[in-house]
């Protein structure tokens, strides 16, 4: 009879304590129907915070941030700063004439160029995690006090990388999240009350981490309705214009766009570009895509069309 009340008690426990942890989620919205990506690359996240660990916490923000920007579906997500070097690396060795050459040679000059940069800056670590646990298990569940939290404080930059102007900034606080409890599941039942005393905690900077890395990703994202999206014309053949822009960027069948001239302005004084403006020649509906082009039919304007003109997304 005893043991039936702690075993009711324990698994009506941990039906509360997950139902608690799933309303305190938050998710990243996936991406609507039609949304045009851009490529983007996260180079460097810098330890201003003198936090040492047994992980470098400037790696794991840049690793985290990576895979977050890659899983929600809203980027073209291209390889870190490491890995793109490690791959032009690879590539000069290949132009080197000291490897096999074929068609799966890494070629110099095909390398997809970011339109966007994120970098950032840990500003502060909090951990006030302490040691030694605490806790029981029973029948398989584990229910132990959560020793501490962290806190992580990182400043992020979103950059363009044509100008290298900060295009956007924000200042985000990941926390642990302390809960009361910590609910865990071991597998097979343990066949009666057991102790699970002084394990090994949980890295709550870890986890302090993931939900600054999640609240970066969805300042990104809100930063995409002000930057233009463009592509060019790379041919105009037999009534068709062919957009360097595929489904690898969004583009689906149906979209339309327009086109026409791009006059840049550029200061005299410094070279630097202050503004374009845009001359629109007509406009254009996407019939076919593949990964990395569109074939479209004009809709107005076709003979004022040329290879070389840019395109626009006519919801920007």
């Amino acid at each position: 009879m005893k043991r039936s009340i702690w075993a009711g008690l324990c698994l009506g426990l941990a039906v509360l304590l997950q139902m608690s942890c799933a309303s305190a989620e938050s998710t990243i919205p996936a991406p609507p129907s039609g949304n045009l990506r851009y490529s983007i690359t996260v180079t460097e996240f810098k330890n201003e915070a003198g936090w040492q660990g047994k992980w470098s916490v400037g790696d794991g923000m840049q690793t985290a941030m990576t895979n977050l920007l890659h899983e929600s579906g809203w980027f073209i997500v291209l390889g870190d700063g490491e890995m793109r070097q490690a791959a032009m690396a690879e590539q000069d060795f290949a132009a080197s004439g000291r490897t096999a050459q074929g068609k799966k040679t890494a070629k110099i000059g095909r390398m997809t160029p970011a339109q966007l940069l994120v970098r950032g800056s840990i500003t502060h670590v909090q951990d006030d995690t302490g040691s030694g646990g605490g806790g029981l298990s029973f029948q398989g569940f584990s229910i132990g006090g959560s020793a501490g939290k962290a806190e992580m404080n990182v400043t992020i930059y979103l950059v363009d990388s044509e100008t290298g102007q900060v295009k956007a900034s924000t200042d985000v606080i990941g926390t642990s999240g302390k809960k009361g409890f910590t609910v865990g599941y071991h597998g097979g039942a343990l066949g009666g009350l057991g102790g699970n005393l002084g394990g090994e905690m949980k890295d709550n900077v870890g986890k302090a981490m993931e939900d600054a890395v999640g609240q970066a990703v969805m300042f990104l994202i809100q930063q995409l309705e002000g930057i233009p999206w463009e592509g060019s014309v790379v041919m105009v053949k037999g009534g068709q214009v062919i957009i360097n822009r595929g489904s690898r960027e969004g583009v689906t069948e149906g979209r339309e766009f327009k086109v026409g001239s791009v006059d840049v302005l550029v200061d005299p004084d410094t070279g630097e570009v202050l503004d374009s403006e845009m001359t629109q020649v007509g406009t254009i509906k996407v019939s076919r895509t593949k990964e990395k082009i569109s074939y479209c039919a004009p809709i107005s304007g076709a003979e004022g069309i040329q290879k070389g003109m840019s395109v626009f997304a006519m919801d920007r």
